[in-house]
């Protein structure tokens, strides 16, 4: 069976401890996209595709527009570290010293969303497509989700030092885990696997918003043999594969050159494909 999958690519940032922000593509190539910050923390994207970042040490939250270009968006805390939007374009902001969450709307207006002391540690948030909350609560070892109304409840535990949240697109939660330099991946269905190992000291995560989307693929045939194809314009793309949605390793199969089609196959048993940038 043959399943054509053309899945939007996102570039993955990096909050660091040496005061830097790493933004990794989709292939894993690595740069710097902002440095001079105080101590680093939470980072989220709002529906404009700007970054905000929490600067610990400074107590500000940073803008940063695509092209890095900064701005002070809010300052005064005590000591931020997560920073989550949800749907309606509020920011909530984890303060690490009070154990509390901040909700600030677009207008400006703040509310207590988590009373102070209540969390132990609190790091990172991420919201999810049904608008629960989750924080990384890194003495505890757990994940706590909050619904909008305020609602707790543990979604996972025992790990070692979670600090880092972050869903994809396609609603996969990652957990930066700052005890074991690993970065964990949960499936819609609470599944837990590593999806990277060996880092110093992973930190915070956020998945760049989708601006471009990969052309369809179509599956068609060829004499007696099985084909992909995508659009002739889609030469800066390439073409890969695996046979487990779950893991994070692709195969490329094409390299991206001016090429419409490639033939399959492995039509044997399932196989997956999608169009990844350059």
């Amino acid at each position: 069976m043959l399943i054509a999958y053309s899945a939007p690519a996102q570039n993955l940032f990096v909050a660091n401890n040496n005061g830097t922000i790493t933004q990794i593509t989709p292939g894993g190539a690595q740069s710097t996209f902002a440095s001079g910050l105080d101590y680093p923390r939470g980072l989220a994207f709002n529906s404009a595709g700007d970054l905000f970042e929490a600067d610990g040490e400074s107590g500000n939250i940073y803008e940063f527009t695509p092209d890095g270009a900064r701005s002070t968006f809010a300052s005064g805390f005590s000591f931020p570290t997560g920073l989550a939007f949800n749907s309606a374009g509020n920011l909530f902001v984890a303060d690490n010293t009070f154990g509390s969450i901040t909700k600030i709307t677009p207008g400006g207006a703040q509310s207590t969303f988590v009373s102070g002391g209540s969390l132990a540690d609190p790091y990172e948030l991420a919201f999810n497509s049904a608008g629960n909350l989750f924080e990384a609560d890194t003495y505890s070892g757990k994940i706590y989700e909050f619904t909008p109304g305020g609602a707790q409840s543990t979604f996972a535990s025992g790990l070692s030092a979670p600090i880092g949240l972050a869903f994809n697109s396609v609603g996969v939660l990652f957990e930066a885990d700052g005890g074991s330099g690993k970065i964990y991946e949960f499936t819609p269905g609470e599944a837990q696997s590593t999806f990277a190992s060996g880092l110093s000291s992973p930190l915070f995560l956020a998945f760049q918003p989708v601006s471009v989307s990969p052309p369809p693929l179509s599956i068609g045939t060829t004499g007696n043999q099985t084909a992909l194809y995508w659009l002739a314009s889609a030469t800066n793309f390439i073409l890969q594969t695996t046979t487990n949605l779950s893991s994070p390793n692709w195969t490329t199969v094409s390299n991206g050159t001016p090429i419409i089609g490639v033939m399959v196959t492995n039509t044997s048993s399932a196989a997956f494909f999608r169009l990844q940038p350059q």
